[in-house]
Formats: structure tokens, C-alpha cells, sequence
């Protein structure tokens, strides 16, 4: 009876303490949630502050859109966008008018491309906020081919354009775009690919000088860097199935040197490493596995080891190797320049004060 008595009693205790470990569980998990609301309200406030000041504190921006989480929201990047690439948001372009249309050598292969971005819009809209959303992807693409005749289109372009257009609207997505076209996508838009080869031949020997042993087996399958092509010419956009790591990713690229992204599939590829060495040593294995990103990639971590790639293996340390130093970059040559033009802006407030003035 006393053995039993004892049992009874432990049976008691073990689930208290079930209901305890239970209790300290839910609650462990609310004070998680209310530590990650505490931290972005405490970021908001930094980029509220940064966004104040005059000048623009663009410095701190940037930080704030590479460090985890990134910018936060929509509405948060349509302040901190253009700060990023230097626009003033009460200056912006005139929507433009159907006469741009006319006899652009451009407008039927980008009446094309849009036409085929149906799953780049949320899933869910209706088919009407779709066709008017896909009428202003194609007026601000020919807006910037129009008004900067060295750019020439290439398939992909849209993909970064529509990103950018639904999160900011069509007359600041014409903005932005003509700045990012003129600069961190320079190189992609030359008439030939000559240039866009130049920015995938930095892939390589960062994986050279990181992780020999991959670097090898990749070059023995003559695997080359073509898997990476739609990565680095639509930022991403084509590749990834969900719009908020799409935005994530642009929020970094927007803060960050224009060989950002090269950095960023070297990361890619240096955490499937286990995968590639794995796979057939042949060039249409590897190409297969490496061409489709997964779903459910890490991307806060990616993002912190290509910011650690691009301070171990810096371009310009990049730029000595033989096959690099035979061409010059647009798009890094002038980086620089412009990154120095972003600052001394005005906070909007005084912005707006200026164009009531006018």
C-alpha cells in the first residue's frame, strides 16, 4: 500500500511538473516574440531618427537595411529607397503618356516579358489590378530605356523593375530604376554580354580562395557560371518563390557594393557545398542542382557570409587575377562616386518645404 502511496504521489509531481515545463515553455516563446517586437521598434526608431536627420544619416540606413531583418516593411523601404540611390521624392517624373510607346525598338519584347511575369504578382490579385500593375511595369521600363539611350533591355530587367514598382508606386519606381539602370545595373545593360560575363567571372575565384576543394571539383565538371546568370541579372527576383525574401535581398543589394550579389551566390553555393560534392562531377549535373535555388534557404545567415566574403576576398583584390584585369567595369569604377553623391541630402521634411516653395 505505501509503494502504491508513493507512485500515486510521483504520478502527481511527474505531471506538475509537466504542466509547469508547459507553462515555462509558452511563456519562454511569449518573451521571445515580445524581445523581437522590443528589437524592431528600437530599429524603427534608428531609421525614424536616421531618416531626420539633416543631413539624411544614409550611413546608418544602410546598416539598417543589410543587419538582420533588413528594412522591416513596405512603407519603411519607400522612405529609405530612395535615400539609398539618392532621390529626391518630391521631384519625381511625370507618369508618362502612351506616345513613349510609339516606335520603341524595345516595346514588343517587353510587352513580351511582362506578359509572361503573371507569377511575379502576389497570388491572389484580381486580374484587373494585375493588367493596370503590368501597364505601368512596361511604361517605367521604356521611361528609363527612353530617356538614357546608351542603356539597352535585356530579359530579366522586368524582374528587377516590378519588384521595385510594388513596393513604391510607378513615378518613384521610374526614379529609382533610371539611377540603379545607370549604376548597379550598368554592365547588364551594354549592348552586348560582354559585361555581364565580366561580373560572373568574379564567382569563381572567391570560391577559389575560400574553398579550394569545391572550386576544383566545379571547374573539373567545366561547370562555368552561366548556372548564376538569372540570379545576378533580376537580383533574384526570377528565382525566388517568395516576394518578402525577394524585397529582403534588395534592401541589402540597395546598401551594398553592386558585386553584392556575386557575393551572395558565392555564399549560396558555399552552404550547398555537401550537395555539389555529392552530385555527378558532369557540367548538366551540377548546372541542375545549382540552377534551382531551394525554397527554404537561409537567408538572414547568407546574407551575413557574403558580407563576410566581400571583406575577405574584396573586389578589388579580386580584380588582379588575369581574366579580370582585361576589362573595365562601369558599374565599379563609379561606385564609389556615387555612394560619396548620397550624402548631404535633406530629410523629406525640408524636401517638401522646398518644392511648396517652388
Amino acid at each position: 500500500r505505501g509503494s502504491g502511496g508513493r507512485r500515486r504521489m510521483s504520478g502527481r509531481r511527474s505531471r506538475r511538473n509537466s504542466v509547469t515545463a508547459a507553462g515555462n515553455g509558452s511563456s519562454g516563446g511569449r518573451r521571445g516574440g515580445a524581445e523581437i517586437e522590443s528589437k524592431k521598434k528600437r530599429k524603427q526608431l534608428v531609421i525614424h531618427q536616421a531618416l531626420n536627420a539633416d543631413p539624411v544619416d544614409v550611413k546608418t540606413l544602410r546598416q539598417c537595411a543589410v543587419s538582420e531583418g533588413g528594412l522591416l516593411s513596405d512603407e519603411i523601404r519607400r522612405k529609405v529607397w530612395p535615400k539609398l540611390l539618392n532621390v529626391n521624392v518630391y521631384a519625381l517624373p511625370s507618369k508618362p503618356g502612351k506616345d513613349i510607346r510609339e516606335g520603341h525598338k524595345d516595346y514588343s519584347q517587353v510587352v513580351m516579358d511582362v506578359q509572361r511575369s503573371l507569377r511575379r504578382f502576389p497570388s491572389g490579385m484580381r486580374a484587373d489590378q494585375r493588367a493596370v500593375l503590368q501597364e505601368q511595369l512596361i511604361n517605367v521600363i521604356l521611361y528609363v530605356l527612353q530617356r538614357n539611350k546608351q542603356l539597352h533591355y535585356y530579359q530579366g530587367y522586368h524582374d528587377i523593375v516590378v519588384t521595385i514598382l510594388l513596393v513604391v508606386g510607378e513615378r518613384m519606381a521610374s526614379a529609382l530604376m533610371e539611377i540603379l539602370s545607370s549604376h548597379h545595373l550598368r554592365d547588364f545593360m551594354d549592348p552586348t554580354m560582354d559585361s555581364t560575363k565580366h561580373i560572373l567571372n568574379y564567382l569563381m575565384p572567391i570560391l577559389e580562395q575560400v574553398k579550394p576543394d569545391l572550386h576544383d571539383f566545379m571547374h573539373r565538371a567545366e561547370l562555368g557560371t552561366i548556372f548564376a546568370l538569372s540570379w545576378l541579372i533580376t537580383w533574384y527576383g526570377h528565382v525566388l518563390s517568395e516576394f518578402r525574401h525577394t524585397v529582403r535581398l534588395y534592401d541589402f543589394f540597395l546598401a551594398s557594393h553592386p558585386l553584392m550579389p556575386v557575393y551572395l551566390a558565392a555564399a549560396i553555393v558555399l552552404h550547398r557545398e555537401r550537395e555539389v560534392l555529392q552530385c555527378e562531377c558532369d557540367m548538366p549535373s551540377l548546372h541542375q542542382l545549382l540552377s534551382h535555388i531551394p525554397a527554404n534557404l537561409p537567408y538572414e545567415r547568407l546574407i551575413v557570409s557574403a558580407g563576410e566574403l566581400y571583406c575577405r576576398c574584396p573586389p578589388a583584390q579580386l580584380a588582379r587575377q588575369a581574366a579580370l584585369q582585361l576589362h573595365k567595369s562601369v558599374t565599379i569604377s563609379t561606385f564609389q562616386d556615387f555612394q560619396q553623391a548620397t550624402c548631404g541630402q535633406r530629410p523629406d521634411a525640408v524636401l517638401w518645404q522646398q518644392s511648396k516653395a517652388r
